[in-house]
């Protein structure tokens, strides 16, 4: 279930989704790059880690900052075309 608790500036939405873009790109690299390149892997395992928490420090700043409802086990997502943050339960 998606409850809608609030929403973003457009500068923070371009913030959150260069991340997001970011970590996706990430994920499919690691998944066609393989450990033989040592290099490469092990340059894509920090960024993806640095990514990572840059996106989990955007959400943590943003629900503090505009007091986002919270559920354990749920979570905040963002519709990029309206800048709504939804909390998604399980449900």
């Amino acid at each position: 279930m998606k409850t809608k608790v609030g929403q973003v500036t457009p500068e923070e939405k371009v913030e959150i989704q260069r991340l997001f873009e970011r970590r996706n790109g990430l994920n499919e690299l690691a998944k066609i790059l393989t450990a033989d390149n040592t290099d490469l892997y092990e340059k894509l395992v920090k960024d993806m880690g640095e990514t990572s928490v840059k996106f989990q420090t955007w959400w943590d700043k943003m629900g503090e900052k505009y007091k986002w409802k919270s559920i354990e086990g749920a979570n905040w997502e963002i519709d990029f075309d309206t800048r709504d943050i939804y909390l998604v339960t399980k449900e």
